[in-house]
């Protein structure tokens, strides 16, 4: 017999292979959930000005039914903050990608499911409760959905392009816009009975197909190799378990805080975007398909100012960009109100170029990859999406407060300019506050959480 043991197959090594960084396909997958966070937001928000008052509630009172459409619009953002947490927990412990796709699927259901509700004169009471459920699915889809995208992709991108990449999920918002409006500018041109029958409709069935497409995209999309590593460390350490909210509180409060009144910036896109529109149309006299064509013509020109703006944060920095678009915005807004007041469209689109395609632009180009900076990967996500949701609370009720703070004469828009400067002020204070993290290579981010949990 032979003295040689038998062979058996060699085990198979380990794989060594790392996930690989795709910061244009994170990007473009940003982009298109953006495109319908936004699409829905915008198209609900126009539908709110336009035809929920009169649609959703008794229809004695016009100036209530309209306070009342405003506020169904802003209770999504109640429900953002728990989504936020909810799917920021998830985000967090179990990956980016995989919430990221049922954060995309309830938006769009959501928006769909509005598009056919039943009005107030077929089932009274219960139309309005329906469409203020059907508001909180999409608050709550929202609440995750830009801190995710942002997370997401900044973790795809390379350092010192962090800026650019991320500045796609914003990029998406004025995708967003530009096709909500491209989508009721010949609604509203419908006849009147067309348009409260079956016209206000359309743009919410349209959303299911840019879900689709971004759906496609997210499925072909791999996790990012910061989260693997994060996951991993944690595993290693013994801390998978520990709650991320939990941890962001205790070890980077003070940075929750500082998204939080940085986000309250945002109320001057919803006062622009929703109680401009409304002001402009019963106030200003002019023409609905005027002034959401020059709301499409400025917000689309911003995408191309967002990327270069951002590029520039990866350059020079990330505060000296905020704190621009947020001083400067807080001046620009008594001008746009001015330009309303006089009737004029050209001063309007002046007006409103000079302060949402430059000013607001050097916010919203800057703040995904901002805020997502400064918070450490373990606690990333539920850390933005936390600070991020609180502050849009004030953004989601800001045209219902323009409604209450609006006085009448032709400078009844002051009290609202004087409120969206306020909120600016205490948004640039935080940005000036918080840490420039532009040029912090990614695993060092989040420097409050690495030093206290490193040191332990």
């Amino acid at each position: 017999m032979s003295n040689v043991a038998p062979r058996t197959a060699a085990a198979p090594a380990p794989s060594t292979a790392q996930p690989r960084k795709t910061p244009g396909k994170a990007a473009l997958a940003s982009f298109l959930g953006s495109t319908l966070e936004y699409y829905d937001f915008f198209i609900y928000g126009t539908a709110a000005a336009l035809v929920f008052p009169a649609l959703f509630f008794p229809a004695d009172n016009p100036t209530v039914g309209l306070v009342a459409a405003f506020a169904t619009f802003g209770v999504a953002y109640v429900a953002r903050p728990l989504g936020g947490m909810v799917m920021g927990h998830f985000g967090d412990r179990l990956g980016r990608r995989n919430v990221l796709l049922v954060t995309l699927s309830l938006m769009g259901l959501a928006s769909l499911g509005i598009g056919f509700l039943p009005t107030y004169d077929a089932v009274g009471l219960l139309a309005p409760v329906l469409l203020t459920l059907g508001r909180l699915i999409q608050g709550f889809s929202a609440g995750a959905e830009s801190a995710g995208a942002s997370t997401l992709t900044l973790e795809h991108s390379p350092d010192g392009r962090r800026g650019f990449f991320t500045s796609f999920v914003m990029t998406g918002y004025a995708s967003g816009m530009v096709l909500a409006t491209l989508v009721f500018v010949p609604i509203t041109a419908l006849p009147k009975d067309d348009l409260m029958s079956w016209g206000w409709r359309v743009p919410f069935w349209c959303s299911i197909v840019v879900l689709a497409i971004a759906y496609w995209v997210r499925t072909h999309l791999e996790e990012t190799p910061v989260f693997e590593e994060a996951k991993e460390e944690a595993l290693e350490a013994g801390t998978a378990r520990k709650l991320p909210l939990g941890q962001v509180l205790r070890f980077q409060a003070p940075d929750v805080l500082r998204v939080l009144f940085m986000s309250i910036f945002s109320v001057m896109q919803t006062i622009f975007t929703v109680f401009g529109l409304s002001y402009a149309t019963a106030h200003g006299g002019l023409d609905k398909g005027a002034i959401l064509t020059i709301n499409a013509v400025t917000i689309g020109a911003s995408m191309l100012v967002m990327p270069a703006v951002a590029t520039l944060s990866d350059r020079i920095g990330r505060k000296p960009l905020m704190l621009t678009a947020m001083l400067g915005c807080s001046a620009a807004l008594f001008a746009y109100f001015w330009a309303l007041g006089t009737g004029n469209l050209v001063l309007v689109f002046i007006a409103s170029f000079v302060f949402m395609t430059l000013l607001y632009s050097g916010f919203n180009g800057v703040w995904p990859a901002f805020f997502a900076e400064l918070f450490a990967a373990p606690v990333r996500y539920t850390g933005m999406a936390l600070g991020n949701q609180l502050g849009l609370l004030v953004a989601g009720f800001g045209p219902m407060i323009g409604g209450l703070l609006m006085t009448a004469g032709p400078t009844g828009w002051v009290p609202v300019a004087v409120f969206g400067a306020a909120c600016a002020v205490a948004a640039a204070i935080a940005a000036f506050s918080s840490r420039e993290t532009a040029h912090t290579p990614v695993d060092e981010l989040g420097e409050p959480y690495l030093t206290a949990t490193r040191t332990k």
